[in-house]
């Protein structure tokens, strides 16, 4: 069954206690903000051109992050339940950045857009915490994974993605994964069998 209610302020609670702790009371302001937005596998949530107007809170499915080389769409990053989405570039300076974002399954999303946001932060230091709370998460993220990218061979890669992710394969095509881990679908499907030896 879909989701399609409202989260609770535990329930973002959750989503947070990964990277920052704080007491639930702190959630209440930020859930009372957010909206349920649901898109159909392969919808196209923002386009290249388009601007982030909303960040977001995957309930349910997955999603990609997608830049276009001049010949087709490479994959930057691959998200599902309990991430934070969004084309935080243009959503940072709302203008458009390049990205596409795109349901890879039926998703749910929590989405807070950018002027509720902003009040949000204007509001009160309980809001300036969520902000840098939100910036740290994002950030975080982003420099794990241009670390991995320079430092990491492709198997190690695949294999780090296997163990965060063990139903991905069920859940996102291989091209896509492959994009996403600097391969071709063929590499890929190689580096899997030398893997697991089938």
């Amino acid at each position: 069954m879909k989701i399609s209610f409202m989260p609770t302020p535990q329930q973002i609670q959750e989503v947070f206690s990964v990277y920052y702790h704080a007491d639930s009371n702190i959630w209440e302001r930020f859930s009372e903000k957010l909206t349920v937005r649901t898109f159909q596998k392969n919808e196209i949530i923002k386009d290249y051109d388009g601007v982030e107007k909303y960040l977001n809170i995957v309930a349910e499915g997955s999603l990609g992050l997608f830049v276009w080389n001049g010949k087709k769409d490479i994959c930057i990053n691959l998200l599902y339940e309990k991430s934070f989405m969004s084309d935080y570039f243009s959503f940072l300076r709302q203008q458009p950045s390049g990205i596409k974002t795109q349901a890879l399954e039926e998703c749910t999303l929590w989405s807070i857009s950018y002027p509720d946001l902003n009040e949000l932060y204007a509001r009160n230091e309980t809001g300036l915490r969520i902000g840098k709370a939100i910036s740290e998460i994002l950030f975080l993220r982003k420099q794990q994974e241009q670390i991995n990218l320079l430092t990491l061979s492709p198997k190690e890669r695949y294999l780090n993605l296997i163990s965060q992710r063990p139903e991905i394969f069920q859940r996102t095509p291989l091209k896509i994964i492959a994009s996403y881990l600097g391969l071709t679908a063929e590499s890929l499907s190689r580096l899997r069998k030398r893997v697991t030896g089938n």
